[in-house]
C-alpha cells in the first residue's frame, strides 16, 4: 500500500488539504501543477486536515461538510450516475467542490451517446483520436457523462455528445444545469481523466486565425499555408 501524503486539492470554491495515495494523486492530476478534488469523488473526512473557503476568504481546521446522494440515474446508454455530492463550508454553506461518480453496468460494453440537437454525430462516436499534448488515444464514447470544468475548476456541465457543428469542426456538446446545451470546440479540451478540463477560452480565440478557411484544419503557430490542403492562412 502506498504511503499517504498531504496534498492540496482544488475545488471551484476553495481547496482542501488531505492525505491521499499515489493513485488518488494521479486521478487528481489533470495537467499542470495543481491537483483537483472532483476526480477523487468522496474522500473520508478523516483524511482532510483543513480546508479553505473562497467566500469566507479564510481556512478552517478539519473537514468541510460532505453531502451526497445516490441517484443511480442513467445519463447515457450503459452509464449510470451512482453518486453525486458536494463539499460545503461549515461556516457560510458555500460549495468548496462538487463531484460525480459514474459506473458502467456492463464493463465490456461501450458507453452510448445522449442525443443532442445542436450537433450531428455522423458516426463520430465510434472514433478515437489522439488528444493534443496527450500520448494516449481518447475514445469519444468513453467521455460521455463526464463532468466538464473550465480552467478555474468551475463546473460547466456534463459531457453529452461529441459531434460536428455547422463549420464541420469537432465539438463537445455539454448539458448545463439550467437545461440548456453549450458546445465546446474540441481544441479547447486540455486534459481528459476522471473529468474533462478545459483550457482558457482566450487560447482558443488566439488560434482562430490559424484555422484554414477551406478545410477548417487548425494549423501550428506561424504557419503561412494550411498543412492539410495548402490554402494560405497567414
Amino acid at each position: 500500500m502506498s504511503e499517504l501524503k498531504i496534498k492540496k486539492l482544488r475545488g471551484s470554491g476553495g481547496y482542501v488539504m488531505a492525505k491521499i495515495s499515489e493513485d488518488e494523486q494521479q486521478k487528481g492530476n489533470l495537467g499542470g501543477p495543481d491537483l483537483f478534488l472532483a476526480p477523487l469523488a468522496r474522500l473520508d473526512s478523516i483524511k482532510i486536515s483543513k480546508y479553505y473557503c473562497n467566500v469566507c476568504e479564510k481556512d478552517y481546521q478539519g473537514a468541510p461538510k460532505i453531502e451526497f446522494s445516490n441517484p443511480n440515474e442513467e445519463v447515457a446508454e450503459n452509464l449510470l450516475l451512482i453518486e453525486k455530492g458536494q463539499y460545503i463550508c461549515n461556516e457560510c454553506s458555500s460549495i468548496i467542490a462538487e463531484y460525480r461518480e459514474f459506473r458502467k453496468p456492463k464493463d465490456n460494453n461501450n458507453v452510448g451517446n445522449a442525443i443532442s440537437e445542436e450537433v450531428r454525430s455522423d458516426n463520430i462516436s465510434e472514433q478515437s483520436i489522439k488528444k493534443n499534448g496527450d500520448k494516449d488515444n481518447v475514445s469519444f464514447n468513453s467521455i460521455i457523462g463526464m463532468y466538464v470544468y473550465d480552467e478555474n475548476a468551475i463546473k460547466i456541465g456534463i459531457a453529452k455528445q461529441v459531434g460536428i457543428d455547422s463549420s464541420q469542426s469537432i465539438v463537445l456538446a455539454v448539458a448545463k444545469e439550467d437545461g440548456t446545451t453549450t458546445t465546446i470546440n474540441w481544441n479547447r479540451i486540455k486534459k481528459i481523466g476522471e473529468i474533462i478540463m478545459l483550457s482558457d477560452d482566450k487560447i482558443e480565440n488566439n488560434t482562430s486565425h490559424l484555422k484554414c478557411s477551406n478545410c477548417n484544419f487548425i494549423n501550428k503557430q506561424g504557419s503561412k499555408f494550411c498543412e492539410k490542403c495548402g490554402t494560405n492562412v497567414s
